[in-house]
């Protein structure tokens, strides 16, 4: 149903996008066939009423143009409407040069093989209404053409000839232009299924999320009470030195998860915000290093960036230093595999884009990773899926991309692109 609802929606642009260079094709074609039949021919047709119709459509073409390149939406009924102005003109050029007699005439149908690709039932009945109601008027009145030469059979063979040049012009319109328009629907509706696709993703990680956070209001309690505990046997064993070291890794370890409940919490309340945290991008690169580091202190990260662009002022918005975090801890995993710590975060600005690679020294990724970034696929044996997941839709919900690969030498790369445009800082 939402498919089938945002075809609807977008067919109608196409259609008035197609219609658009269509006008176009036929001014210049129109144009062209009043000067051969006027001065090529010597026909004595009505020269100056033709133009002052071809003049009337070029403006028409003018304005919808301008119309196409407003964000406005564009409903079926305003289609429709480009539609009957096309076919008024059309009918008042034919009723100048010889009605429902001119081999022309079967241009109506045009609009009508073009508005069945695109429009909605109702909208197809109401063009071919028109067509039909147009070529109808064209039947009983018209201004006949005047006689070229003296015997019919002359005017039969130009006749001929006339229908001829008409077939050409409707076999090109039809299938260059509804080969356009088919091309337009088909990419919209990979664009609906993909829309659809990150939608069931992010209701996925939604429902993650509220797990997550009844977890974090369920664990709050037990840790506070092996935090008291904890204490108390650190008075009892004030004199065994061996137990009271032990105890306060213990004691570190429940404050670290407390730190990481809080965390949480904090981030759930910055999402629901959805109030950007103004700061510079150095500063927020040390930060999201600060937290790394405390999640994984064996870890060694070589951070590359100009000293240029440490005050570039940045909007965080919610979710993109998890988002870093997530990734660098991705990585961390990814070079232990291989008995080693190192991790390569480079940051930097190009052509409005803030890039921001980090590279591990693991063992790479075994085939192509086109499904990495799925909710609940992940690249290694005890990952959850989700790291991968959250980065990316923090990037789509920023309109910026996550790209995933082997680097060369050896390991992985994780590239993320972030347009300026959203996430800079805007007076």
């Amino acid at each position: 149903m939402n498919a089938r609802r945002a075809q609807l929606s977008l067919g109608p642009r196409a259609l008035a996008g197609t219609l658009a260079w269509l006008r176009l094709t036929a001014i210049a074609g129109q144009s062209i066939a009043v000067l051969v039949v006027a001065f090529g021919l010597h026909l004595a047709i009505p020269v100056h009423a033709l133009f002052a119709g071809i003049a009337v459509l070029s403006v028409f073409a003018a304005l919808a143009f301008w119309r196409l390149r407003r964000p406005w939406p564009l409903s079926e009924a305003e289609t429709i409407a480009h539609i009957a102005a096309d076919m008024l003109v059309l009918g008042y050029l034919l009723y100048l040069t010889g009605g429902a007699s001119n081999p022309f005439v079967t241009l109506l149908l045009v609009p009508i093989a073009l508005a069945a690709a695109a429009l909605s039932r109702p909208g197809i009945g109401i063009v071919a209404a028109l067509s039909g109601l147009a070529y109808l008027l064209l039947l009983r009145w018209y201004l006949p053409l005047p006689r070229l030469h003296a015997d019919s059979y002359s005017d039969f063979h130009l006749l001929v000839a006339g229908m001829a040049v008409n077939f050409a012009i409707a076999a090109l319109m039809l299938g260059v232009f509804i080969a356009r328009l088919a091309a337009a629907l088909r990419t919209e509706q990979v664009e609906v299924q993909r829309v659809r696709e990150r939608a069931l993703r992010d209701e996925g990680i939604l429902a993650i999320a509220t797990q997550a956070a009844g977890a974090a209001h369920e664990l709050n309690t037990p840790l506070s009470t092996m935090r008291t505990l904890l204490t108390e046997l650190g008075r009892e064993h004030a004199g065994e030195p061996q137990l009271a070291e032990d105890l306060d890794l213990l004691g570190g370890q429940i404050e670290r998860c407390r730190g990481i409940l809080r965390e949480m919490v904090a981030v759930g309340k910055a999402q629901l915000s959805q109030t950007p945290e103004a700061t510079a991008l150095g500063t927020f690169v040390q930060s999201c290093l600060e937290q790394f580091r405390l999640l994984r202190p064996e870890a060694d990260v070589r951070l590359a960036m100009d000293p240029a662009l440490t005050a570039t002022p940045l909007r965080v918005p919610p979710g993109l230093r998890h988002a870093l975090v997530n990734l660098l801890n991705n990585a961390a995993e990814a070079s232990a595999l291989n008995d080693s710590h190192d991790i390569a975060l480079t940051l930097g600005v190009d052509a409005g884009w803030l890039q921001i690679a980090v590279r591990d020294h693991g063992p790479g990724f075994a085939d192509t990773p086109a499904e990495l970034g799925q909710l609940g696929v992940s690249g290694k044996q005890s990952g959850l899926g989700l790291g991968l997941a959250l980065a990316e839709a923090t990037a789509e919900r920023l309109n910026g991309e996550l790209a995933a690969g082997n680097a060369a030498g050896g390991g992985a790369e994780i590239r993320l692109r972030l347009p300026l445009a959203i996430i800079g800082d805007r007076p």
